[in-house]
């Protein structure tokens, strides 16, 4: 696994590297292995495994066919925005922006 060091920008360097770990699963494995899994432990757990895989294809496969309602999306913490947006619309702002006085409920 490689990762680029730009501008000496080491700490962005370890979030990119920390996430392409994260996602290979390494983590995962390092916790996995760090004690002895008997073979019988592991034959269990990779069952398991192979069972949640199915299911979760299964209610995918549900849903793409319309048997089943899709779950409903988790609505998003609106948080401060980000650099380089544009804050969000509120009912204040676009008063004061078209010039009259702000909405006092």
């Amino acid at each position: 696994m490689q990762v680029l060091v730009r501008d000496n920008n080491v700490d962005q360097a370890l979030k990119v590297l920390k996430k392409k770990m994260q996602r290979e699963g390494i983590f995962r494995e390092m916790k996995q292995r760090s004690a002895y899994e008997k073979p019988s432990e592991r034959k269990t757990r990779e069952k398991a495994e192979a069972v949640r895989r199915a299911r979760k294809l299964a209610r995918k496969q549900a849903i793409r066919e319309g048997l089943i309602a899709a779950p409903k999306p988790k609505p998003r913490p609106t948080g401060r925005p980000r650099a380089g947006q544009l804050p969000s619309s509120s009912p204040t702002a676009s008063a004061q922006a078209a010039g009259g006085e702000p909405n006092k409920s």
